[in-house]
């Protein structure tokens, strides 16, 4: 199999959704650093704003290469304001090079606790969120000579644990999506990966949802358990999502978690939970009463 080219970003285009905080934001400033012209997609406008005033900051803008930096406030759950934003996008951008997406939300809660409503409400975040921006985008990246699509799965695509139902059936999803897209572009100039990281430490699980029928003083405490296991940094997290992209990597693990429960997972399909039961027992314990 021939060797794929690898993306020179500068001066070109890459795309980020959720680039208000966390990785997202990290995976940004770090591509802004290597000359990269960013789209960048949140609902949060003051954390855009925050991000795009740090990179006129950076290194590389004081030497006199600011990129162009456009922010995009939106909701990608309406697919209409998805689309739409794909049409501003390519007017400020002429060569959209890569696509990354960040964005996603979690949810606490057993089967018994979660409505259908705020089951199917992550799917529109996590999945539907992911598909629509890149159906959007994808003749924009089709232009270009080399391109890549790198979509953030989660080391619960791999492995599905008790207490994340919804979690685990849109990442599970997304990771279905990139392999089937990655399939379909096969020969053509779009490469697509995905990114699998196990603990980062982001606010997704102490801002995320958590069923409305479970006390929030023990959605907090599962929330910080599970919290408290994350252990690889989001700088870290972000050089290897860069990292993939511009290698155009099929699949990237990033944490040694992810790296043995994708092992783990493997090895004994049936039986994986036996070993993640007793880790991961606080972090998802959202019935005993906060004493």
């Amino acid at each position: 199999m021939a060797r794929m080219q690898r993306l020179d970003v500068r001066g070109r285009t890459t795309v980020i959704t959720g680039a208000a905080s966390g990785m997202g934001a990290e995976v940004a400033y770090q591509l802004a650093n290597r000359g990269a012209h960013l789209a960048l997609i949140d609902r949060n406008t003051e954390g855009l704003d925050a991000l795009r005033a740090k990179i006129a900051l950076s290194p590389q803008a004081t030497r006199g290469a600011e990129p162009v930096v456009t922010t995009h406030v939106v909701d990608l759950t309406d697919d209409a304001a998805v689309f739409a934003l794909a049409g501003e996008v390519e007017a400020s951008h002429p060569r959209v090079q890569a696509l990354i997406t960040c964005a996603g939300s979690s949810m606490l809660g057993d089967i018994d606790q979660l409505t259908m409503e705020e089951m199917r409400w992550l799917m529109d975040v996590n999945l539907w969120g992911t598909v629509n921006v890149t159906k959007a985008l994808l003749p924009a990246l089709r232009r270009e000579p080399a391109a890549h699509i790198t979509h953030l799965v989660s080391i619960y695509g791999l492995a599905a644990p008790a207490g994340r139902i919804p979690y685990a059936m849109s990442k599970y999803a997304v990771r279905g999506f990139t392999e089937s897209l990655r399939h379909e572009l096969e020969g053509s100039t779009v490469s697509v990966g995905a990114i699998y990281p196990a603990g980062v430490k982001t606010g997704i699980i102490l801002h995320g949802r958590f069923a409305a029928s479970i006390d929030p003083a023990v959605a907090q405490r599962a929330a910080q358990a599970q919290a408290g296991m994350y252990h690889t940094e989001p700088q870290d997290a972000a050089h290897r999502i860069v990292e993939a992209t511009v290698r155009r990597s099929a699949r990237t693990m990033v944490g040694r978690e992810a790296r043995l429960v994708d092992v783990l997972a493997r090895v004994t399909p049936n039986g994986y939970w036996s070993f993640m039961r007793r880790p991961l027992r606080d972090a998802i314990d959202t019935r005993t009463p906060v004493a």
